[in-house]
């Protein structure tokens, strides 16, 4: 993903602290992708549908999505099932990172459509390792266009 797909990463994470060790420690990974962080869902949201509420402007674009669950204004769920309901966004990755490690919020995201997710460790050690082996896997993942 480096250098050969110009994937955009859209990070939403309301933690700044934790976006910038996201972003830090993809960077660690060799992953050089422009990303676009967003501090609550309704944002992202906004940037995902655009003014027409469909996300045809993506159209074409390899988009990548970095999803926390737990947001101040919604929760990363009700992204996820939005995103999947857009016929244009509907394919794009979404990977769930977040510390909720509930068995039964892990089979939601994934009956809803991410396609990884990962819990994000409480150590700070175990979290960096977590993100740099994520940035590894981001190097390596072909992502699809948006249709």
């Amino acid at each position: 993903m480096t250098t050969v797909q110009q994937v955009t990463i859209i990070m939403v994470e309301d933690d700044e602290g934790h976006a910038r060790l996201i972003e830090k420690n993809i960077r660690r990974a060799g992953v050089t992708n422009e990303i676009l962080p967003f501090l609550d869902g309704s944002s992202a949201l906004t940037y995902f549908l655009g003014e027409d509420g469909t996300g045809a402007r993506h159209e074409g674009r390899p988009l990548l999505l970095l999803l926390d669950l737990n947001l101040p204004d919604m929760t990363g769920i009700s992204i996820l099932e939005r995103l999947r309901k857009s016929e244009h966004l509907k394919r794009m990755m979404v990977i769930v990172l977040t510390t909720t490690d509930d068995p039964s919020e892990i089979h939601r995201c994934y009956d809803l459509g991410a396609n990884v997710y990962v819990a994000k460790p409480m150590q700070y050690e175990a979290f960096v390792n977590a993100i740099r082996q994520l940035g590894l896997f981001l190097s390596v993942v072909t992502v699809p266009e948006v249709a």
